[in-house]
C-alpha cells in the first residue's frame, strides 16, 4: 500500500499539443493487462533525456541513445515485463527490430523511434508480441491518455504515477505532463527507472538537454528505494513547440527559469510518488541536509541515511534507535567531518546537539515522531552553506517478498 499516495485523476492530467499516446494488452509477461505503449510526437517536436549510469546498461537504452543522435525524433515506444538487458546482441537486435516495426507503421525511419522496455532482466524480449500489439497502440493514440499510459509502463508500481502543471511563461500557457513509473530497484544515477515528461513550450534542443539534466538532479537523482541502480534508468523530456510563444534559446532568461522550475515541479512529483510507492514501504522520509561545504557532500549524507537497512528497518518498526543515523553520517565519505558541529533533528526534535545526544531530548518524543507515516531528518552539518532535500522509505518484510516472488 502507497503511502499517502492516491491514483491521479484522468481529469487533472492535461492534453500536450502534439503528443498522442496509446496503449495496448500486448501479452509481453500476462495476459490482460496494458503493457505497451506508443508515444507519438509531431513533427518538429524534440527531445531530451538522460539515462542509466549501470555498465550492464540495457538494449533499449544503447539503441535509443544511438537514435537521438540522429534528430527528427518521431515516436517512442515502451514495453514493460521485460527489460531486454542482458541479452547480448540478440536484445540489441531486437530492440532495433522493434523500432524498424514501428516505423514501418509511422512510415519514418527506424532511427526516428527510441524505444523503451522495463520488467525482468537477462529474457528474451517477444519481438512478435510487440509487433502484433503496435497497431492497437496506434488505434488508440489520443491527447487524452495519460493515465492509460502511466499504468502501462508499471511492473511491482501499485499506482500508476502521473503529474500535470499549467504555467504562463511570458505571455503564453504553457502545459507540461509527465508519468513515470518504479517501486523497487530505485537508485537512480541519472533519472527513474522509467520517466517522461512533455511540454508543448518551444525551446531550443541545448536547452531542453539542460533542463532534463536540471531536473533529473534535483528530482529522480535525489531519491533512493534500495539502493540499486536499474539497467534500464532513462528520463525523457519532450517539447512539441506547439505553444504560441518565441523559442526559449537564452539560459539567462526569465522564460528558461519559469519552464526549468515547472519541469522540476512536475518532475519532483513523480520522483516522490516512485518513493512513496516503494515496494512495501509505510513511511515516506524527507531527508533535509543543510549547512554543507557543497551539495555532492550533503548527497554523500543523504544517500548514506537513505541507503542503510538499519535505519530503514528502524523506520519500519517506528523504533527511535536514531544513533543509526549518526553512525551512517559517519561513514558517508567526509573524511574531514567535524562530528562536535553536527545537529540531528527529527521533525521538530533535536535529537543530537553538537555530534552527541541532546540533554533536552526524550525518547518518547522521538517515538511520536516515528509513529507518523511521514518524517523528516534534518541534518545540520555547520560546515558551509549548501544544502538538498532528498528522500527515501523504509524497509519492510513486503520488500523481501515482492522482491522474491518477482519472477513468479
Amino acid at each position: 500500500m502507497a503511502v499517502n499516495l492516491a491514483a491521479p485523476k484522468p481529469e487533472t492530467l492535461l492534453p500536450v499539443t502534439g503528443v498522442t499516446l496509446g496503449i495496448a494488452e500486448a501479452g509481453i509477461k500476462k495476459s490482460q493487462r496494458k503493457d505497451l505503449l506508443v508515444i507519438k510526437l509531431d513533427d518538429g517536436a524534440r527531445v531530451a533525456g538522460v539515462f542509466t549510469q549501470n555498465r550492464m546498461c540495457a538494449a533499449p537504452v544503447i539503441v535509443t541513445r544511438e537514435h537521438m543522435a540522429t534528430g527528427g525524433i518521431r515516436a517512442l515506444v515502451v514495453n514493460t515485463g521485460n527489460a531486454n538487458a542482458g541479452t547480448g546482441e540478440q536484445g540489441l537486435a531486437h530492440a532495433r527490430q522493434t523500432c524498424a516495426d514501428l516505423a514501418k507503421l509511422l512510415n519514418c525511419k527506424a532511427a526516428q523511434i527510441l524505444p523503451f522496455s522495463t520488467g525482468v532482466i537477462m529474457e528474451s524480449l517477444p519481438v512478435e508480441r510487440i509487433a502484433a500489439g503496435l497497431p492497437a497502440c496506434l488505434a488508440d493514440l489520443r491527447t487524452d491518455n495519460w493515465l492509460n499510459a502511466a499504468q502501462a509502463i508499471m511492473t511491482t508500481d501499485t499506482i500508476p504515477k502521473a503529474a500535470s502543471r499549467r504555467v504562463t511563461i511570458g505571455k503564453a500557457g504553457v502545459t507540461i505532463t509527465g508519468i513515470s513509473k518504479g517501486a523497487g530497484m530505485i537508485h537512480p544515477n541519472m533519472a527513474t527507472m522509467l520517466g517522461y515528461i512533455a511540454t508543448d513550450a518551444r525551446v531550443s534542443q541545448p536547452l531542453l538537454q539542460k533542463i532534463v539534466t536540471y531536473a533529473a538532479q534535483r528530482t529522480f537523482n535525489a531519491i533512493t528505494v534500495d539502493g540499486d541502480t536499474s539497467t534500464n534508468d532513462s528520463f525523457m523530456l519532450i517539447a512539441s513547440a506547439c505553444a504560441d510563444m518565441p523559442e526559449i534559446s537564452d539560459a539567462a532568461s526569465v522564460e528558461y527559469a519559469a519552464l526549468c522550475a515547472a519541469v522540476t515541479e512536475v518532475a519532483g512529483e513523480l520522483a516522490r510518488a516512485i518513493v512513496r510507492d516503494g515496494e512495501g514501504a509505510t513511511k515516506f522520509i524527507t531527508l533535509q541536509i543543510e549547512g554543507g561545504a557543497s551539495d555532492d557532500e550533503c548527497r554523500k549524507v543523504g544517500f548514506a541515511i537513505g541507503h542503510s537497512p538499519l535505519v530503514k528497518t528502524a523506520f519500519f518498526a517506528s523504533d527511535p534507535n536514531l544513533g543509526r543515523i549518526l553512525a551512517a553520517i559517519g561513514y558517508a565519505g567526509i573524511d574531514d567531518l567535524d562530528v562536535g558541529k553536527l545537529d540531528l533533528y527529527l521533525d521538530d526534535v533535536l535529537v543530537a546537539r553538537g555530534g552527541g545526544r541532546n540533554p533536552a531530548y526524550q525518547e518518547a518524543d522521538g517515538q511520536r515522531v516515528m509513529q507518523q507515516s511521514e518524517i523528516t531528518v534534518r541534518v545540520v552539518l555547520n560546515r558551509g552553506n549548501s544544502a538538498v532535500t532528498m528522500w527515501t522509505c523504509d524497509l519492510s518484510h513486503d520488500y523481501v517478498s515482492i522482491n522474491a516472488d518477482y519472477r513468479s
